[in-house]
């Protein structure tokens, strides 16, 4: 393997290999007018913003404008989970100061809520299945350690394949024992791949302790996780709202759509989970939250005094203007393509991790993320003359969160992910049962035809 990376290093050099890149870019750009000469929905998009509808679910429901004599219209932002407002869901958990994620992972794939007995019955089923089989985290996590927590998931989920008697069988009962064990299993797989990038990139001790059955999933995740196992109920109801938040966007965001689009092919349902992990590893979709802290690092070092409203409006203006921050001319975790005047997710999340900062160190990044919340629309209509309305989504907060959490910055995503597969794993059943067609869009071809000149002509 050495030697292969030895040679790309020096072949990367050479005029011949820069020839070659210099093509590949050349006849891969497209001309950006065509789009609209052939009326094409690029990124699958309306003009508008909006999405283009593709398909039918039962499982969520993300409304965010409402479209009236063909003007869309803000509104507050909702986030509905097979008929119940997530808010609801979230208030009856907090009113009763228990874990809510068993619970709408349940409603989730069974579309109904568990009565108490139920619920109590999916939790250990959950429990029982969190275990991973024997030798499997040093035989697939440890002898073969990725820097990148997300993509040793993906392929851990992959290998589950390996570990399954009837894999390829996508009956319900099948398809549902393995939605469970792999909702169950994926927080272990995590934490282990953390605990490797510790050893293997860090050189830090690696810590790994037993799964205790007892404890919910989001309790599970902060003990194994931390080395004396220790944690605050009030530490884990909020990693557990975390959870219930991400759980489910509906079957229009891209790693969800992904996971649909690759079950269509009528493939396992390892191999859609696993295709679902790697969309949401990119920084457009389920890594914003580390871009949100690696901006807010920008902003806590080139803003003298926090408080001063003109001092970070002047700072958010730079950065639209690429002059600051990572120059990318964006303001991450600003924005949504469904929510408008409000993301749920962020209100709820930000309302209760407040309460847990006050008196921290912790406050004065929560109150300098709200001023960038506050302060960006104005700052994006003086810069851009852009009146669209523009809200936080809730990677604006979660990972700060996380941060406070003491979540280490390479699993930010990954709990994303974490959270999502019972999302996921109902669309997925949802497609099986009522796809029937396998999901192919059409694209517009634009090469022209070319005449074939032999090899020793060219």
């Amino acid at each position: 393997m050495d030697k292969i990376l030895d040679k790309i290093e020096e072949l990367k050099d050479t005029d011949k290999f820069r020839r070659m890149c210099e093509d590949f870019v050349d006849n891969s750009v497209i001309d950006g007018s065509l789009y609209n000469k052939f009326n094409v929905k690029r990124g699958l998009r309306n003009a508008d913003g909006s999405g283009v509808v593709a398909g039918i679910t039962n499982v969520c429901c993300v409304h965010g404008y409402v479209i009236s004599e063909g003007d869309k219209l803000p509104i507050e932002g909702e986030l509905i989970y097979r008929g119940y407002n997530v808010r609801d869901l979230v208030k009856g958990v907090i009113n009763e100061k228990r874990f809510g994620y068993e619970e709408v992972a349940y409603l989730l794939l069974l579309g109904v809520l568990p009565n108490r007995e139920e619920l109590a019955g999916f939790s250990k089923l959950i429990a029982e299945y969190r275990e991973l089989p024997p030798y499997f985290a040093e035989d697939v996590i440890m002898r073969n350690p990725s820097p990148n927590i997300m993509n040793k998931m993906q392929q851990s989920v992959l290998t589950l394949y390996s570990y399954d008697s009837d894999p390829e069988n996508n009956s319900p009962e099948i398809e549902m024992l393995q939605a469970i064990s792999v909702i169950s299993k994926l927080p272990a797989i995590m934490v282990a791949s953390y605990q490797a990038v510790r050893r293997f990139y860090h050189k830090e001790s690696m810590v790994m302790h037993q799964i205790n059955k007892e404890e919910s999933l989001a309790e599970s995740i902060l003990s194994t996780l931390r080395d004396d196992r220790a944690y605050t109920p009030e530490e884990a109801r909020l990693l557990d709202l975390c959870l219930m938040l991400h759980a489910e966007h509906g079957g229009g965001n891209n790693s969800t759509f992904t996971c649909r689009t690759v079950s269509s092919s009528g493939t396992d349902a390892y191999s859609a989970y696993a295709a679902a992990i790697g969309s949401l590893k990119g920084p457009r979709h389920g890594g914003a939250n580390i871009k949100v802290m690696e901006m807010l690092d920008y902003v806590k070092s080139g803003v003298k005094n926090w408080e001063d409203d003109d001092e970070v409006r002047a700072y958010l203006r730079s950065i639209l203007r690429k002059e600051a921050a990572d120059r990318s001319g964006l303001i991450y975790g600003m924005g949504h393509a469904v929510y408008t005047l409000s993301d749920p997710r962020a209100v709820i999340l930000k309302a209760n991790a407040m309460e847990l900062a006050k008196g921290t160190d912790f406050e004065r990044e929560f109150k300098l993320l709200d001023s960038i919340e506050r302060l960006t629309p104005e700052v994006f209509k003086e810069e851009r003359g852009d009146i669209k309305n523009i809200c936080a989504n809730v990677d604006m907060y979660s990972g700060l969160v996380y941060k406070m959490l003491k979540i280490p910055v390479e699993m930010y995503t990954a709990l994303f992910a974490c959270a999502r597969m019972a999302g996921w794993c109902a669309h997925r059943m949802e497609e099986m049962i009522n796809g029937k067609r396998i999901i192919r869009p059409a694209y517009k071809a634009i090469a022209e035809n070319k005449d074939y000149v032999p090899l020793g002509e060219r």
